[in-house]
């Protein structure tokens, strides 16, 4: 099950089904990033797709020469949209691919505008969501739940999502969810109203195994996302952001202009595919390696050219050469901003604290040490809110629970009241009351010694040993039973 293949494929498709010649890629918001998460603007243009167009702007000139290949939500705004192109169309024939499926009274909409028959096709390919790794997907959905209950909005979004997955993966799974909630059960209830309603899209060859779709609420385990991360890929989304697999470095102090916004996607760059879910240390390490087997190779490029036969090599080995210095500048910057940044916000103490906070049990240790944080100037109040927010989930019923303490040198700190208000945000959200299991029980948490930041040339001259908390969902899987309700 990979989502990134499965996208791959029918973009690929799109392309070689509108046969040879010239073309034009018409997407939308959402497309224009699902496309550019599988494919480089470089491997379209071998493919002969020589433009990319959005279907809402008003600037397109007439290409009679293009063939349009449309790659489209179906949504009411871009049916609107596509109707307007057929009525005038500014290219000589359209392949139109709808990511979800599409109604039948909208078809006919279709059908009725396309008066000059320029319409060649009309298909539904499910990519309709952001694969981000072989085994990873996003719908970019920022705050799905309004208190929590789902925001209709994102809901019919979401369902959309998982649904256009579980076809283009060619599954049709056994569904189970969170008895302890109602969001994930209103979740499950219309993933299955969609299965049942096209099931003929879902027909497909039976398992002895049938898949399973598991649904699970955050609340379950509030302190996971609360904690620092310390591989690469996740370092780059805690610390930098990262969309589409864009990464704005513009805010960087001393940054080149061609180092402003990189991309770090693990199809196009081996090192970022081969490190991304390493350590922080072994990173450091690699790259130290990345930049000597480039030292060793830049002389030999920069050697005269005394004959023909050098001059056909520098060209052949030249893009490769080239491309080999763009990734050694782009790792080597981002790395370095992010050992700038856990330098400068203290991140390595910071994090010892949070995981002693996830793993043990010691009250007296972890208040003291949360109340010596508080009093660092390095370290930020967004940082020390977090703190703060993984002792109220914690400690949440301790005999001797110091939180109203805490919550006054959150104040005197300096820590701005939107951070403050998330404290209690928080234990609403995935407190004692609500979680369905012992996040801090023994079970649930293992030890792994682990030395990081050790060797990093003008980074770090020192290493820390941290106790990691295992993830709730690892633990899960002997509950499911008792924990899930099958739909």
């Amino acid at each position: 099950m990979n989502v990134v293949f499965a996208v791959k494929q029918y973009i690929s498709k799109m392309i070689e089904d509108s046969g040879p010649g010239m073309k034009v890629l018409l997407m939308d918001k959402e497309t224009t990033g699902i496309v550019s998460m599988v494919y480089t603007q470089s491997e379209i243009l071998q493919k002969e797709v020589y433009l990319f167009e959005r279907i809402d702007s008003q600037n397109r000139e007439i290409m009679k020469h293009l063939k349009a290949i449309c790659f489209l939500r179906p949504t009411k705004e871009n049916v609107d949209y596509i109707i307007q192109e057929l009525r005038r169309p500014k290219y000589t024939i359209y392949f139109i691919y709808f990511s979800n499926v599409i109604s039948k009274s909208d078809v006919k909409s279709l059908a009725e505008a396309d008066e000059q028959e320029v319409v060649a096709e009309v298909q539904e390919f499910y990519g309709d969501y952001i694969a981000v790794n072989p085994h990873l997907f996003s719908l970019n959905i920022l705050g799905c739940c309004q208190g929590r209950n789902w925001d209709p909005a994102q809901l019919s979004r979401t369902t959309q999502g998982l649904t256009a997955l579980l076809l283009s993966l060619k599954k049709c799974p056994m569904i189970r969810y969170q008895l302890s909630s109602e969001a994930a059960k209103r979740l499950a209830e219309c993933v299955k109203q969609v299965i049942t309603k096209e099931y003929e899209l879902f027909e497909f060859r039976r398992t002895e195994v049938p898949p399973l779709l598991l649904i699970l609420d955050r609340c379950d385990d509030a302190i996971t996302p609360l904690l620092n991360q310390w591989t690469y890929q996740a370092m780059v989304h805690e610390l930098l952001g990262i969309n589409n697999n864009r990464i704005d470095l513009s805010r960087v102090p001393g940054i080149s202009k061609d180092l402003r916004e990189v991309v770090l996607s693990a199809e196009n760059d081996e090192f970022y595919a081969n490190n991304m879910y390493l350590n922080f240390a072994e990173i450091g390490s690699n790259i130290k390696n990345l930049m000597e087997d480039f030292q060793k190779k830049k002389p030999k490029e920069q050697q005269k050219l005394e004959s023909i036969a050098d001059m056909k090599a520098f060209v052949e080995n030249y893009p490769q050469f080239k491309k080999m210095s763009g990734t050694v500048s782009k790792h080597v910057t981002v790395v370095g901003e992010l050992s700038r940044l856990v330098s400068e916000r203290n991140l390595l103490e910071v994090s010892e604290v949070e995981q002693e906070l996830a793993c043990q049990n010691d009250h007296s240790s972890a208040l003291q040490n949360i109340k010596r944080l508080l009093q660092n100037p390095k370290v930020t109040e967004f940082d020390a809110a977090r703190l703060v927010m993984l002792y109220a989930l914690h400690y949440e019923r301790h005999s001797s629970n110091s939180l109203p303490g805490l919550m006054m040198d959150l104040r005197n700190k300096g820590v701005s009241e939107k951070y403050r208000k998330l404290v209690s945000a928080v234990v609403e959200y995935g407190g004692k009351r609500v979680r369905g299991s012992d996040l801090f029980s023994p079970k649930d948490a293992v030890a792994i010694t682990k030395q990081f930041l050790k060797g990093l040339k003008k980074m770090y001259i020192h290493s820390i040993n941290l106790s990691y908390m295992k993830p709730w969902i690892i633990s899960s899987k002997e509950g499911l039973r008792k924990t899930y309700i099958l739909i």
